[in-house]
């Protein structure tokens, strides 16, 4: 079999095996949703090997998206860290053959507890998924890996198992976008759900700006000095009259070669504007948008018409 062809069948049994998953889990779902909503403690997700590596993500994935969870090593479990475990708690087993010696040993523990237990497990009919709660069928029909050794297909359907329990406890539990940003404050996704176009704007002295009389050569030594790529053209009073970008005067210098023309005369009248108060998500929408994209806008209170400050899409990706 050619290189490409492997490629491919790997892609073929994996797809093939979470067709066949979708619908072996049902008889077992429902009870398992019912289980996992009623937890008042910690979802505790243990496995060993292969296993213990996608239960970790389980975990993970499950703690980020407001179901408290960790990952508990089925072999670490055996020497102490069984304390981990308290009233209230939930137990996930994952296990590719459903026989594994670890899970076995510390399940009297757990069951000492009345600590109700949810089996991931590639074979759904041993001792051990007997005397679980409930138990998810996992198994797959070939691995897809040459041999049919390494675990490959049966590692994709306990993952996605788990991903698709992890986003159905989100919308049971009536999960919202600022929740799940509130889980991840230094990633891009809780900064543009959580951060405002205020937080990271350059503004006051930080922010470039010359009225509209002002020649260009005042609009260059302006640009310049600041380096943001744009500045606001303000009246006396503050309120912004346009905006002025780099590419603004390149386009005018490719034409003309006077450098005392009025700033007014090339500026955007009517540019488009942040607000101060629109996350950063929302100030990457304005600047994305297919039809005229931007990297570099003025800040402005609407009320007032006041530029308040410039942001960028550099401020936006880095924070601040």
């Amino acid at each position: 079999m050619e290189v490409t062809q492997i490629v491919l069948s790997v892609f073929a049994s994996q797809i093939q095996a979470l067709e066949r998953t979708s619908k072996a889990i049902q008889p077992g779902l429902t009870a398992a949703l019912e289980l996992l909503n009623q937890c008042s403690g910690k979802i505790v997700v243990t496995g060993i090997g292969k296993s213990g590596l996608i239960a970790h993500k389980i975990s993970s994935t499950l703690a980020s998206t407001g179901s408290p969870s960790v990952f508990l090593n089925a072999n670490e479990a055996l020497h102490g860290d069984l304390g981990i475990l308290s009233k209230g708690d939930v137990v996930v087993m994952l296990s590719k053959s459903g026989t594994t010696p670890e899970l076995i040993r510390i399940l009297p523990k757990i069951k000492s507890m009345n600590i109700p237990t949810l089996g991931i497990f590639g074979n759904a009919s041993t001792q051990l998924a007997s005397r679980l709660d409930v138990v998810l069928d996992a198994s797959v029909e070939h691995e897809g890996s040459p041999f049919n050794l390494a675990p490959m297909s049966s590692t994709t359907v306990a993952l996605v198992i788990g991903d698709a329990l992890a986003a159905a406890l989100m919308t049971s539990k009536g999960l919202k976008e600022e929740d799940f940003a509130s889980n991840h404050p230094a990633g891009q996704l809780g900064k543009n759900l959580l951060m405002k176009a205020a937080d990271v704007m350059h503004s006051g002295d930080s922010m470039p700006s010359v009225l509209p009389q002002a020649t260009i050569k005042e609009a260059i030594i302006a640009l310049t000095k600041k380096n943001l790529g744009g500045l606001c053209v303000v009246n006396s009073d503050g309120t912004l009259a346009g905006f002025l970008t780099d590419g603004d005067i390149r386009k005018y210098l490719a034409q003309e070669d006077n450098l005392q023309a009025g700033v007014d005369s090339i500026m955007t009248k009517q540019p488009r504007f942040i607000e101060p108060d629109m996350t950063l998500g929302q100030v990457l929408n304005v600047m994305e948008n297919p039809q005229r994209q931007i990297y570099v806008a003025p800040v402005l209170d609407k009320d007032t018409g006041k530029a308040l400050g410039i942001i960028r899409m550099h401020d936006i990706l880095s924070g601040g």
